[in-house]
């Protein structure tokens, strides 16, 4: 990790000792940077995994960043990509940028573990969304209960979890619900549900809706939402109802929790048929050679040179020439170089004809600065990309366009 010293010398100077032509219009540090105490989608511990974001993170990492937006009234999205999320986010460009667009992303499925670990990101174990909310409710120690508002679910399920949550004692109380019905996320969307959820003056809004109808509503009423924690958590809501039993935990740890769902809800099977044969597609086409030439790339590369970053900051553009390995042991050195193009508000063309190595951290970096950009209406583009490097952004799933 850099220290402070270092940052502040990173931000000020090229990367490494390179050399800008238009470093006269590039403005003061302090006058454009952003806080860096303040987090930022560019300081997630974030790796792309087939073109989405998953976050490096355990559940004491996820309840601090859910009370911290809820103390501050921050925006914060979850969503909690499992292997029926990964494979809809193949053919669904909408809900794959759903994804993109929430603040943290934790692993829930044991299959995007397996896929996970097999790529190489430091993630143990599962963080579920019905984890995150049980974790929340057994959490009486807080200062003070999480305000909930539960959305969607079967007929009469979120007003059984309401009345269950508030007779225990725990982290969250309930002090709305609302069931809009089977209709559409536009039908859903109408300015008098969205009023009645403002109104409640929840910290935590939890939606139980199918995966697509409820990442497309999130998403849609992202800006119109008043209560800042929001995450679609589909059967967690059934199970605070008891409408539907889990999985013992042995059978969720070993990665069978499929099996118990078809037997509580055996309509499941058709969808879990079509995601186990869709994800050894993907493991054959797409992880395994991404896992073979992200290896290649580094053991014939791997002499311990470093990252170089040079930086030139034109009068429409920000260019920055990447040189060596674009790796994870070079991410914190990349970050406030990506953060002080990114405060210029201009496009950013990321040069990578001398870059002989990318992995998954590099590349989830990449997406979360394409994300920054976008919001501020500017975009990156990717320039020089070698065919060895444009097989792992196939691969991978991070488009070059």
């Amino acid at each position: 990790m850099l220290t402070t010293q270092e940052r502040q010398e990173a931000s000020r100077s090229h990367y490494r000792g390179g050399r800008s032509d238009a470093g006269r219009d590039r403005p003061e540090v302090d006058a454009r940077m952003p806080d860096p105490a303040v987090p930022d989608d560019l300081s997630r511990d974030v790796y792309c995994v087939l073109g989405i974001p998953i976050d490096a993170i355990g559940m004491r990492g996820v309840l601090r960043r859910i009370r911290d937006a809820a103390r501050s009234r921050t925006r914060f999205l979850i969503s909690t990509p499992n292997l029926n999320f990964l494979v809809t986010s193949q053919s669904n460009r909408s809900f794959r940028d759903s994804l993109i667009l929430s603040d943290l992303c934790t692993v829930d499925g044991m299959p995007v573990v397996w896929i996970a670990r097999l790529i190489g990101i430091p993630i143990k174990t599962r963080t579920a969304g019905a984890d995150i909310f049980d974790a929340l409710k057994s959490d009486a120690g807080s200062a003070s209960s999480l305000k909930l508002f539960l959305f969607g679910g079967p007929e009469g399920a979120a007003e059984r979890a309401a009345r269950t949550l508030n007779s225990n004692s725990g982290g969250l109380r309930c002090v709305g619900w609302s069931n809009p019905g089977y209709c559409s996320a536009e039908e859903m969307s109408g300015d008098h549900i969205i009023e009645e959820i403002n109104a409640s003056g929840a910290d935590f809004l939890v939606a139980s809706l199918s995966s697509q109808k409820g990442q497309s509503w999130l998403q849609r009423n992202h800006q119109r939402l008043d209560i800042p924690v929001r995450a679609h958590l589909g059967a967690a809501l059934n199970f605070q109802a008891g409408t539907v039993k889990r999985a013992p935990g042995f059978l969720r740890s070993v990665g069978l929790e499929w099996l118990w769902r078809i037997k509580e809800e055996p309509y499941l099977w058709r969808r879990y048929w079509n995601d186990g044969t869709a994800m050894l597609r993907l493991l054959f086409s797409r992880v395994l050679p991404f896992v073979a030439w992200t290896w290649w790339m580094r053991r014939t590369h791997e002499r311990g040179e470093a990252l170089t970053i040079t930086q030139d900051y034109g009068s429409r553009e920000v260019t920055l020439s990447l040189s060596g390995p674009a790796d994870a042991r070079h991410v914190d050195r990349a970050i406030p170089v990506f953060r002080s193009a990114v405060a210029v508000r201009k496009r950013v063309k990321l040069d990578f004809s001398n870059v002989c190595a990318i992995d998954a951290r590099f590349l989830g970096l990449l997406l979360m600065l394409r994300k920054q950009l976008e919001a501020q209406g500017c975009m990156a583009s990717f320039v020089g990309v070698s065919p060895q490097l444009a097989r792992i952004f196939r691969f991978g799933g991070l488009e070059l366009q």
